[in-house]
């Protein structure tokens, strides 16, 4: 098996995002204890790579058959015929279990949510992509738990700022996740997935984007209202939210695929560039 091959099962990029929400997160729970555990984040950022690429491995065996139907998935290993359906389980069982046992050591709540995570990714919301719209809601709930373990897997329980790192990420991911599947739906469709809100590039599409990028902006703010952050963190979250309205604005009068795509990209900066301000300010505080 090339590096290639288990870099398209595991999803590399998406993966590695995961990761670093949850380190970033372990960081800000580790502030809130007042001590860092260096070596318990290694422990987060190798169990939680581990536990991803599982959920999205059991992903890919479910969806071999779709796969091949879409151009952008045909040359990944399992629907190329360049792994097979039990090379894939094994690797993905193997990894879902050694992600687990790390998670697990750390607490027991972390290991409980990171088993969750799998569960309902690869065996909730991978089945109802090809049902309806409402899978982008059930998969928004582990899509936000990386940020959530981190914070537990540092702090040991969840809490007020837990919960907050939880809500931006569950409502970021409305907009951005959109705004992919206004981009791929011509390919998306061919696999029978109806990923949009409406089901279609349509102006309900764009007017349910941009009411869930509207509903970030004070979600965004949320760590300087509490008192978390400070005002750098939310000037630095209040930018980055008009910025992505705009952007969501700019699909909402366009209705184009290359509106959707700069909202795409704008998504991918958003995340981090507010996590990562959110640590330092929490930090320096």
């Amino acid at each position: 098996m090339k590096w290639s091959d288990y870099s398209k099962l595991i999803k590399m990029r998406l993966t590695f995002l995961v990761t670093f929400s949850a380190s970033i997160s372990f960081l800000i729970g580790s502030r809130a204890n007042g001590h860092i555990d260096w070596l318990n984040w290694v422990k987060l950022i190798v169990g939680g790579f581990l536990v991803t690429s599982a959920a999205n491995g059991f992903n890919e065996i479910i969806e071999k058959d779709l796969d091949k139907l879409m151009k952008r998935t045909m040359d990944r290993p399992l629907p190329s015929g360049k792994m097979t359906n039990g090379q894939a389980l094994v690797l993905s069982l193997g990894m879902g279990m050694a992600g687990t046992y790390l998670l697990g050591s750390l607490n027991l709540l972390t290991g409980l949510l990171s088993v969750f995570s799998i569960l309902l990714y690869a065996f909730a919301y991978t089945p109802l992509k090809r049902k309806s719209p409402i899978a982008v809601f059930v998969g928004a709930i582990p899509g936000a738990l990386p940020p959530l373990i981190g914070y537990v897997a540092a702090h040991g329980k969840i809490d007020t700022i837990a919960l907050i790192l939880f809500g931006i990420q569950f409502v970021w991911q409305f907009p951005h996740f959109w705004a992919i599947a206004w981009v791929l739906d011509d390919d998306y469709k061919l696999a029978g997935f109806r990923l949009l809100p409406t089901g279609n590039r349509d102006l309900g599409s764009a007017v349910i984007a941009f009411i869930f990028t509207l509903i970030l902006l004070p979600v965004s703010l949320l760590p300087t209202i509490y008192n978390f952050g400070g005002y750098y963190v939310g000037a630095v979250s209040l930018a980055c939210s008009t910025v992505f309205l705009y952007q969501a604005y700019g699909l909402l009068r366009t209705q184009q695929i290359e509106a959707a795509r700069k909202l795409m990209f704008g998504s991918f900066m958003y995340l981090p560039v507010v996590q990562l301000m959110f640590l330092f300010d929490f930090i320096g505080k």
